[in-house]
């Protein structure tokens, strides 16, 4: 039987809408399915789907610890060829030389101001000493500049040692004041002493950058 236009028309409408009706109850549910699923496996970067082992953290390594007791007990002067008072016996002489070596006035006499450090020095040092004072060129310089100088000292390290002698390195202030103004500046020296216990003396000065022997 052969439809008009309008009952054709109606139809085809109907066919459309049973379609859309049956895509729906088809195709929701299973994307329903799916979102459910995807959430409960708690899937949430992109890539493969199975979802990557948790990561085992590294165990840190063990602490190394240093027992205070031991610490504390440790005598390091056990292990060197001087005991603590020869230490500090020829660190004193060595400071006091030093400030003594820069302290001058143009007043004085070579053995006046050798005469200044007693028995810091060794003979053949207080010898070199007096001699250098007295140089010349550098006594006249000192006279006429009328030239009075002031020393401090402050050691840095101790260079090298052994049973009888240590090597310090010194630096020495200087405070000159003389008929051009005052200049103040430092030089580090090579400063040895030997000796033992508390009787000490210096036995050499070097410039620090010279070395020492």
């Amino acid at each position: 039987m052969d439809l008009s236009p309008g009952l054709q028309k109606a139809a085809f409408f109907l066919i459309v809408v049973v379609l859309a009706a049956l895509g729906y109850y088809l195709v929701v549910p299973a994307l329903t399915h799916s979102h459910s699923h995807n959430h409960a496996a708690g899937t949430s970067s992109p890539g493969a789907g199975a979802s990557a082992p948790p990561a085992t953290a590294a165990a840190p390594p063990p602490a190394v610890t240093a027992s205070p007791a031991a610490a504390e007990g440790v005598n390091i002067y056990s292990w060197l060829p001087f005991t603590q008072q020869d230490l500090a016996g020829a660190a004193s002489v060595a400071t006091q030389f030093t400030v003594d070596y820069d302290t001058y006035t143009y007043t004085e006499t070579p053995s006046q101001y050798v005469g200044t450090m007693g028995g810091l020095v060794t003979g053949e040092l207080a010898a070199t000493l007096k001699s250098a004072y007295a140089t010349p060129g550098v006594a006249t310089l000192r006279t006429g500049e009328q030239q009075v100088s002031t020393g401090t000292a402050v050691i840095d390290s101790l260079r090298a040692f052994g049973p009888s002698s240590m090597t310090f390195i010194v630096t020495a202030g200087q405070r000159l004041v003389s008929a051009k103004g005052t200049t103040s500046g430092s030089t580090q020296y090579a400063v040895t002493v030997t000796g033992s216990g508390t009787s000490w003396q210096v036995s050499d000065i070097e410039l620090e950058s010279a070395g020492n022997s």
